[in-house]
């Protein structure tokens, strides 16, 4: 646990939260600010900054648990769809630095943006992706 991060702490139980879900390794709750009626946050309780930082164990048990929670706040809310969303640096829209996850539950006609223009894939940059493997 870092002791700055404020995710840390309610993760942790040190502050209080509107908690969905609790493990050993996690807590879910509802987002302070949400996007849309259910949008929740999974928080590991052990601290990591990023994606970049996080045990590969605990990213495929955060996976599973979105999915589960996920199923709950869609079926529950009537939605009808849902954005996994997880943001790693500033450029990336993250503002605060500990790894989480974005549950956020959609309904036709909602004023979420979580949309990009399509762009165009060229044979040059293809190239240079797939030369990085």
């Amino acid at each position: 646990m870092a002791d700055h991060c404020i995710f840390c702490k309610i993760a942790n139980g040190e502050i209080p939260s509107a908690t969905l879900y609790e493990d050993e390794d996690f807590r879910v709750i509802l987002d302070l600010n949400p996007a849309a009626l259910g949008h929740a946050l999974i928080l590991p309780k052990a601290h990591a900054a990023n994606l970049f930082e996080l045990p590969d164990e605990t990213a495929a048990k955060a996976l599973v648990l979105a999915k589960r929670i996920s199923g709950k706040l869609k079926d529950g809310l009537n939605a009808d769809g849902l954005n996994v969303v997880q943001n790693n640096g500033e450029a990336a829209g993250q503002t605060v630095f500990h790894f989480h996850m974005h549950l956020i539950p959609r309904y036709e006609g909602d004023t979420v943006n979580v949309k990009w223009k399509p762009g165009t894939l060229t044979d040059a940059d293809k190239e240079k992706i797939l030369n990085l493997f």
